[in-house]
């Protein structure tokens, strides 16, 4: 047998039908994995950016009214924080004007923080969207891997009983194209991990500034109110 002959694409084009559907799963998921981590890393970085400028923009001493009818014109580009601002001042304005039906500050605070509460939700589902999936791939991709091993090795073993004298050498390509799933399935898991594991604890650092914002700007609105 010749080296060509044990080749990784020699040894995928002769495996079992199985097998190399696992293969072919495998590399999909592989593939999806890789587009959701550059997606989700872009997204990311671009909320981090955008809060951050935000952040700046706000506590530079801009007067509360402007700096919402700014972002109320043009949502999309100032991020997910200005969103929450604009949810939660919105709510203010709303709520103020019903003080004159003997509205209390505190119910109307407590509108503007559900408000806000509610923005900052679905902020956090955008930027969560997908990772399940990662950690999904992750879990299971190994095991899919394993599945094709161990089925390629079965199968490697059953050709045996037709041959008078086994080798080394007649069992090795079976034995090596059934690794060759374990390989995949560990290729498309350990990034999947790997990205779900940064990816959540950002969006954690992400949803404490949110909370934190939160709680300030509400601190603003009933110096205000009051």
């Amino acid at each position: 047998m010749t080296p060509a002959d044990i080749s990784i694409p020699h040894l995928i084009m002769q495996a079992t039908l199985v097998v190399q559907l696992v293969m072919a799963g495998l590399v999909l998921l592989s593939l999806m994995s890789w587009t959701i981590i550059f997606r989700k890393g872009f997204a990311l970085g671009s909320a981090k950016t955008q809060t951050a400028e935000f952040e700046q923009e706000f506590w530079s001493g801009a007067d509360l009214t402007q700096l919402y009818q700014r972002v109320y014109g043009a949502r999309d580009e100032h991020g997910a924080l200005a969103r929450i601002f604009e949810a939660g001042f919105a709510e203010f304005i709303k709520l103020r004007q019903q003080r004159s039906a003997g509205l209390e500050t505190s119910a109307m605070l407590d509108g503007v923080r559900r408000a806000m509460r509610a923005s900052h939700q679905r902020e956090l589902d955008a930027l969560e969207k997908n990772l399940p999936f990662l950690a999904s791939v992750g879990s299971v991709s190994p095991y899919i891997g394993l599945f094709g091993t161990v089925w390629g090795i079965m199968h490697a073993f059953v050709g045996l009983s037709n041959v008078q004298q086994a080798t080394l050498a007649t069992v090795a390509p079976g034995i090596a194209e059934a690794l060759i799933a374990t390989a995949i399935g560990l290729f498309a898991a350990i990034p999947a991990v790997v990205a779900y594991n940064r990816y959540a604890s950002e969006i954690d650092r992400v949803a404490n500034r949110f909370d934190n914002f939160i709680e300030e700007f509400s601190n603003i609105l009933q110096r205000q109110a009051r």
